[in-house]
């Protein structure tokens, strides 16, 4: 049986060799109809530590790893750009200060 290879959005790297990623997909209501937005979390194996929050990887399926790891990082699709407002702030408190 094939391995399922499936894309989402890392949300949590805060563990050695370990992200947390988050699958969306849209599910047809079955009484209205209408399109709901749904998730699945997969703990994902990431033996470099290379990929970092906000990041689009691609995953695939593997045997477990742990409790809760299925899941091996096959490559990243996209860099994730995130801000760090604190940083920002602190910034822009120094350049106000100074002038």
């Amino acid at each position: 049986m094939p391995k399922r290879v499936v894309v989402g959005v890392v949300k949590s790297d805060k563990m050695q060799k370990t992200r947390r990623v988050e699958v969306s997909r849209l599910v047809k209501y079955p009484k209205y109809g209408k399109y709901v937005k749904r998730r699945t979390v997969c703990y994902v194996h990431d033996e470099k530590n290379e990929s970092a929050v906000g990041d689009t990887v691609e995953i695939i399926e593997s045997r477990p790893m742990s409790r809760l790891k299925r899941w091996q990082l096959v490559n990243i699709v996209s860099k994730g750009n995130i801000i760090d407002v604190a940083a920002l702030r602190a910034a822009a408190k120094e350049n106000a200060a100074a002038n």
